[in-house]
């Protein structure tokens, strides 16, 4: 078997033209540009990238985009104290804080003091306990977090709506990827196992899957023979080695088993920008 190739650039392009139209409209109608405020910390290269691409999706689709930039040494309070200015600020419509931030400063504190309804990465504890409980539609629904929000239009882009009985591995249990993704994929009625470092006989519990989920950060840790043959594969990883990007998939030899598989780069990454546009859009309507 040869797969699929899921293409997340073709895929987040469609979504990008589908709310660039919304986005004009809303300009049009009520006069209001959605906003999104990012804060980033330090001098990280790589959350620096995350931020410059955010930008350009920001610029394509009519969003106006706003950047703080502050010292690696910025204290907890500084930052919190801008955090709340913008929360106080009716022409900011989502708040964005770059992570990883500083050792000093306690993430989940931070997190908590973005107003909820401003929070479009979906990590505070009103949005996480929102999606626990399956509150994913309609005006007060939860900000899903970008990257499972995006795997799931991956998947049934390849394979259908209807993910209804299917069998779910995900491998790796972090709060942005592996717990949402299995709460979105109970919500699509789907059977799942989320498996991590503590796991036993991770390889059978990875042929078990139709859908194989690897969310971990090491390169190429899923192997042909951890593959069920036609499962779709979707690898979230992205690992710099010396060979350049590779995903947390043995991307060539998941190709020869599975039915469906994203590639690394070029699938997962390019979903979660578009779908970050979407929750904003879904935030700036929240408050009008």
């Amino acid at each position: 078997m040869t797969a699929e190739i899921i293409d997340g650039k073709l895929i987040a392009n469609a979504l990008k033209e589908e709310l660039t139209i919304k986005i004009e409209k809303l300009k049009q109608e009520k006069n209001i540009q959605p906003c999104l405020a990012v804060i980033l910390v330090g001098e990280n290269p790589a959350s620096e990238v995350y931020v410059r691409n955010k930008e350009r999706a920001c610029e394509k689709c009519g969003v106006k985009s706003l950047k703080f930039t502050m010292s690696v040494e910025v204290s907890q309070e500084e930052l919190i104290d801008k955090i709340q200015e913008l929360n106080n600020d009716s022409n900011v419509h989502g708040i964005l804080v770059q992570l990883p931030l500083p050792k000093h400063i306690d993430e989940k504190i931070v997190m908590r003091e973005i107003d909820p309804n401003k929070d479009v990465d979906g990590f505070h504890v009103v949005n996480v306990g929102k999606l626990s409980i399956g509150e994913i539609k309609g005006k007060n629904a939860a900000f899903i977090p970008c990257t499972p929000k995006g795997c799931v239009k991956l998947i049934k882009t390849a394979i259908g709506d209807n993910l209804s009985g299917k069998k779910v591995t995900i491998v790796g249990r972090s709060n942005i990827v592996g717990k949402p993704m299995a709460q979105l994929m109970l919500a699509e009625n789907c059977t799942v196992k989320v498996t991590h470092s503590r796991t036993q006989d991770l390889k059978q519990e990875c042929l078990w899957a139709d859908i194989l989920i690897a969310a971990v950060g090491k390169p190429k840790m899923i192997t042909k023979d951890m593959v069920k043959p036609g499962a779709v594969v979707i690898d979230v990883g992205i690992n710099r080695t010396e060979d350049g990007l590779v995903g947390d998939v043995d991307f060539e030899g998941a190709m020869e088993v599975a039915s469906h598989v994203t590639p690394v780069p070029g699938g997962v990454g390019r979903m979660t920008i578009a779908c970050l546009i979407e929750n904003l859009l879904q935030s700036c309507l929240k408050q009008f």
